[in-house]
Parts: C-alpha cells; sequence; structure tokens
C-alpha cells in the first residue's frame, strides 16, 4: 500500500495540501511539517517520510529567507564587520564563506561616535535576524524526522517495534487478543496526538518559531518573504493539477484499507470478522485482499469505446502496483530481522533465560506498577539512543513480560509502554535513520540533536505514563491480571535455576 502511494505521488499532494491550509508563519509552519510527516510516517517508513519531506521544507526556507549559505555568511561578515569598528577600522573586509556558522557572539559598543553607533545598529539589526532565520531554518530540520518517530507509534504498521509487540503476544500468550490495528490505534493515535502537540511547542519555543518580538522595520520584510513561501507553495501545488484517476483509486484503496482494518473487530462492537471462523482472519488477511486489487486495477480510466467500436484501441493497462515495484520497496530486511527476533524470544522463553532475568528483577516488585512504567520507558528510551529500536525491543521484550508475571502485573501494563519507549530515540543522529537523514544536511550540530531530544523524551515519558494510567487502563483492563498470562507459567523448560521462582510465582497466583 505504502509503496502504491510513492509510486503515484499521493503523498506529495497531502504534504503540499495541508502546507496550503496552515499558512506560511514559522510556527504555524512547523506544525504543518509535523502533522503531515507523522500522518504519512503513520502508513510509510519513517526513513521514506523524511527522506520526502526535507526538500519540501528546505525549499519552502529558501523563499522564506534566502540561501542559508548566505544566512551564515550574514553572520558571520556582521560579526567581523563589528569587530573591526571596534577595532578603530572604518572598511569592512571581504571574507570568504565560512565552513562553519558562528551563531552566538558578544557585542561590546562602548567608545564608538554616533555615525560608528548607528551603522553598529544596522549591522546587529542584520546578525539578529540572520541568527533568528538560522534558529528557524533548524527547527524546521529537526522536527521532520521527530514528528515521523513519533508518527509511527500510532500504527501497528508504522513502525517495526509495534509488529514485534503482537509476534511476541502471540508467542508468549496465545489467548491474549486485545491488541490488533483497531484497538491500538484507538489507544495510540491519542497518545500521538498529545505528544506530538508538546514537542511542537518544545520545538517552535527552543528555535523562535513562537517569537512574536517583530521589530518594525523587519516586519514588512517577513511579510514579504511569508508571502514567497505562500506563493511557492501554492504553486507546487497546482503544478500538480487536479487529482488524477491513479491518485484517486490510491485514495479510496487507502480509506477502505483503513476501514477495514478499524472495522475488523473493534471490541466494542461486532465487526466483520464474524462472519468467518475465529482466528481465520487477521490484519493481515486486509492487506492481502488491498494490495491483490493493486496489482490488477489500472492506473487509467478504462475507455468504453470498444463497447460501441470493436476496432476502437484499448487504453494503456498500467497497474496501480507492478510486482517489481513491491518487491523493491518491500523491506526484506526487516522481515529477516523480525523472524530471527521471534526465534530469539522463543529461545529465551524455552530455555527459562527470560523467566531467569525476570527473577532477579524481583526488586522492581517494591516499586509502585506506575512508577515501573516509568522507569521502563526511560531505560529503553535511553538505551535505543544507541543501539536500533528493533534490536533493543527484542531483547528487552521477553524480559518485560516475564518481569510483569513474577510481581503479578498485566503484561501489557510493561510491553506496551516499552514499546512505544523504543521509537522515541531523539538525542543522537545516529538512533533512527530519520535522524541521520536529517543531520546529513550538514546543518545540524549534535549539540542541537541532544539540546532537543533530551526535553522529547521527557515529554514522551511523561506522556506515555499518562495514557497508560487513564484511558489504557479503561481499554485494556490493566488494573487487572488477565486470565490468558496464565498459561506462560506452565509452558517451557523448567530448570532447577528459576523453578523456586515460578514456583512461587504458582502459589502467588
Amino acid at each position: 500500500m505504502a509503496s502504491s502511494i510513492e509510486e503515484w505521488g499521493l503523498h506529495r499532494r497531502i504534504a503540499l495540501k495541508v502546507l496550503t491550509i496552515v499558512g506560511v508563519k514559522p510556527a504555524w509552519l512547523i506544525l504543518g511539517m509535523m502533522v503531515t510527516s507523522s500522518f504519512l510516517s503513520m502508513w510509510l517508513s519513517n526513513t521514506a517520510t523524511t527522506a520526502m519531506m526535507l526538500p519540501i521544507a528546505n525549499a519552502i526556507l529558501e523563499s522564506l529567507f534566502g540561501d542559508l549559505e548566505t544566512l551564515k555568511q550574514n553572520c558571520k561578515t556582521t560579526e567581523d564587520s563589528e569587530g573591526e569598528i571596534l577595532n578603530g577600522q572604518s572598511n569592512v573586509k571581504l571574507h570568504s564563506l565560512p565552513s562553519e556558522p558562528t551563531e552566538k557572539q558578544i557585542l561590546s559598543i562602548d567608545g564608538i561616535d554616533g555615525m560608528e553607533q548607528g551603522e553598529l545598529r544596522t549591522a546587529e539589526e542584520i546578525r539578529t535576524e540572520s541568527q533568528y532565520q538560522l534558529k528557524v531554518w533548524k527547527g524546521f530540520l529537526i522536527c521532520i524526522p521527530y514528528a515521523a518517530s513519533i508518527g509511527g507509534t500510532a500504527t501497528l504498521t508504522g513502525t517495526a517495534p509495534n509488529l514485534i509487540l503482537i509476534g511476541q503476544l502471540k508467542s508468549y500468550f496465545p489467548d491474549c487478543d486485545l491488541i490488533n490495528f483497531g484497538s491500538w490505534f484507538a489507544f495510540a493515535f491519542p497518545l500521538m496526538v498529545l505528544f506530538l502537540f508538546l514537542g511542537w511547542i518544545w520545538i517552535s519555543f527552543l528555535y523562535g518559531g513562537l517569537n512574536t518580538r517583530l521589530c518594525y522595520k523587519q516586519h514588512d520584510r517577513r511579510a514579504q518573504a511569508e508571502a514567497r513561501a505562500k506563493a511557492l507553495i501554492d504553486e507546487d501545488y497546482r503544478k500538480l493539477g487536479s487529482m488524477n484517476f491513479a491518485e484517486g483509486s490510491i485514495a479510496f484503496f487507502f480509506v477502505l484499507f483503513a476501514v477495514m482494518l478499524f472495522t475488523r473487530d473493534p471490541k466494542f462492537v461486532t465487526g466483520w470478522s464474524v462472519f468467518f471462523k475465529k482466528g481465520y482472519v487477521s490484519d493481515a488477511v486486509t492487506g492481502v485482499i488491498i494490495v491483490s486489487i493493486l496489482f490488477f486495477f489500472p492506473s487509467q480510466k478504462p475507455s468504453l469505446n470498444w463497447w460501441f467500436d470493436p476496432q476502437a484501441a484499448n487504453t494503456p493497462y498500467v497497474p496501480l502496483l507492478s510486482w517489481k515495484k513491491a518487491q523493491d520497496s518491500v523491506p526484506w530486511n526487516i522481515i529477516l530481522l523480525l523472524g530471527g527476533g521471534f526465534a530469539m524470544a522463543k529461545a529465551c522463553e524455552e530455555s527459562g533465560l527470560a523467566a531467569w532475568i525476570g527473577g532477579h528483577l524481583q526488586p522492581l516488585a517494591e516499586v509502585p506498577p506506575p512508577a515501573a512504567v516509568m522507569l521502563i520507558t526511560a531505560f529503553l528510551a535511553c538505551f535505543t539512543e544507541f543501539a536500533s529500536n528493533t534490536a533493543t525491543i527484542i531483547i528487552f521484550l521477553p524480559v518485560i513480560a516475564e518481569l510483569a508475571i513474577h510481581i503479578s502485573v498485566n503484561p501489557l501494563y510493561f510491553m506496551i509502554p516499552a514499546t512505544v519507549g523504543c521509537s522515541f530515540a531523539f538525542m543522537l543522529p545516529v538512533s533512527t535513520p530519520p535522524n541521520s537523514i536529517a543531520f546529513a544536511s550538514g546543518h545540524l550540530m549534535v549539540k542541537d540533536m541532544v539540546k532537543t531530544g533530551c526535553v522529547m523524551n521527557v515529554l514522551g515519558i511523561l506522556s506515555v505514563s499518562l495514557a497508560m494510567n487513564t484511558w489504557g487502563v479503561a481499554m485494556f483492563g490493566l488494573n487487572t491480571y488477565p486470565d490468558w498470562a496464565m498459561p506462560l507459567n506452565k509452558s517451557g523448560i523448567l530448570t532447577d535455576v528459576h523453578l523456586s521462582s515460578v514456583q512461587s510465582l504458582n502459589a502467588t497466583l
């Protein structure tokens, strides 16, 4: 489905349409970028979303502020000019383009005459405005990968850890049917919206998007720049033309795909899966049905002239999705990695390693469950800064499941925040591919990501904790120990190492 959306450019149309709605004020543009990136990341890969959105952001910013290297040169040139004035030199020395931008310097204006002071104020205004524009530019670059990571948590197919959670639940707790596409979306989408809003406030505040201190001399100039940016967005959207048959068809099947996923087994009402044998229809069946249709559905509106004239030429047949495109776009490495993760989890279960580690984490039983949720989320959010989120969740999810069993807590109460927390990798360029793509632009520094990402992690941990202890409890019954978690204690090979722990657990339960 994602491949067909990318093939016919529907994602670009969605992005430009959102940007035409939100306007061109820096704060609203950042919001538009984050909303668009997060929405696309719910269905496309985080990496593809970031790679598509960054060029759009750069084009808009160039129309707003001009060339980025020129902004850096303005900051450097005005600072050097001020230094020469302070040393009694009247001429301005020209410099070549700096390799690294100088963003903050202390400015002193003591000991200069009135005319020089007037010139200095002008230079200071240029430097201040250029620095403000550089900050906004960084805010745009950094908000896109962050929003892509946040948006991927809203759907089961949005990111690999969510799929691993489903696989682990089926392996460890076969009778657990609480998590499906619809129930996960109902839980994770409000969480995503909350976190996205908090992240927008923080990024806009940190990088000047919410700065309302506009001097009158610069107001007209900024208004003109915003008008140019709006014209650029409108022009790009106009060039797309009206929605063609292929885009309309993809949009229809995309909506049908989402509706079928949500209504298969929504829990609060009877879904269409009741017409089939229990356990026969899963979310994967919906995807297979829709994608199979895409393989033969035409991308051009068929001509019916042959109905009246058998000699009329047929419409060229090009399907919405070709097998070559699907084969090239499917992340086979992720599928193999998921399979390896399931095998590793099963090995940990059968060998007793997960139970042994869970038994040694028994001191966490003294910690209140809400505090344990925050600790687990914080630990995995920090760990995934240095390791891939897929590897992190594969390693720790079996251990967390055993920990929940040992302290008689609903396993979902620990496993869900652990899964979501693995997507909160915001502090380092190497944490996720989207971070690396944004950092590779050459305009961000590691300290920018650390400073921004540290607060983002805190906001994410607090948001997950709030979600788990409010609507998460109501949706999944997290305040009770479920019957479907009981069989885990009787399965597997019980070794002498953890036999006593399991026996005491059985007595407790």
